[in-house]
């Protein structure tokens, strides 16, 4: 056989929405792996997003060989008027912008045969954009690696434990989706056949604009971490207090980062 020799490796670890203590011990045998961990920058107003970075690897990795490599954040458009076709637009054309900044801090960063790595909010593959992300960067040609993925928990999974419920109710499905999706559908509420639905990304609080009677909320804020809030009741009576939450805490912390659960009610036999 040939010798080909070895390349960069990349590692997309979930690291689960902020505590250190979520963290798997598959990510943490990942963390100890990596020689520089790459850092999205998003500014100031969202430092406490790297801020939970930081505590995991003062927290987990047990070496003082590894760097950390800041990449600055591209500008997005993120009207909140765009149609469907203009944010998808948007949205390719941040992905495009970070997989340059990307590749350029792999290549200038990374050895040619070290081990890089980022951690991913929750998990890289439920609603982030590091895998497409990657997939972009590879096909530049520019620089090569193999690329490992390393699941953690999600949002949605610390926000049914946070109010002690199961995510679906017997013999059900389970509806994620973001907020926009909601907001397009031609009445605006839960869509047709689906009595539970998770809504994630959304820029307000959408489900305060549904009108449907009988249907509950679980909110949850900074889920997982020391600034966690949870609010649920029926929807009718605790939309305001969420938005009005939501209001206050982005202005307390510069940033917000939110998941809820709306359900249609059900009789006491209903489960």
């Amino acid at each position: 056989m040939r010798e080909t020799g070895r390349v960069r490796e990349l590692l997309l670890i979930g690291m689960g929405p902020g505590h250190p203590d979520q963290v798997t011990v598959q990510a943490v045998r990942a963390l100890n792996r990596a020689d520089v961990f790459f850092l999205i920058d998003k500014g100031n107003d969202k430092s406490g997003l790297n801020a939970a970075r930081e505590e995991i690897l003062r927290r987990h990795v047990t070496a003082d060989r590894y760097r950390v490599v800041d990449i600055p954040e591209p500008a997005r458009d993120r009207s909140g008027t765009l149609d469907p076709d203009g944010y998808q637009g948007a949205v390719s054309d941040w992905h495009a912008a970070r997989a340059e900044l990307i590749a350029a801090a792999i290549e200038n960063e990374l050895g040619a045969d070290g081990v890089g790595a980022f951690l991913v909010w929750g998990d890289p593959s439920v609603y982030d954009s590091m895998l497409r992300i990657v997939d972009r960067v590879l096909a530049l040609g520019t620089v090569p690696f193999t690329c490992t993925v390393i699941p953690g928990v999600t949002s949605v999974q610390a926000l049914a434990a946070a109010h002690r419920i199961p995510l679906n109710r017997v013999g059900e499905p389970i509806h994620i989706t973001p907020a926009r999706r909601l907001a397009q559908l031609p009445k605006p509420g839960l869509p047709d056949g689906l009595d539970s639905v998770v809504v994630m990304l959304d820029r307000g609080f959408t489900a305060a604009g549904f009108d449907e009677p009988g249907l509950s909320v679980y909110w949850g804020a900074y889920l997982s971490t020391a600034d966690e809030v949870l609010i649920s009741g029926p929807l009718a009576d605790v939309a305001d207090e969420i938005t009005a939450a939501r209001a206050r805490l982005r202005e307390r912390h510069g940033w917000i980062m939110d998941t809820y659960l709306v359900r249609r009610d059900r009789g006491p036999d209903g489960e």
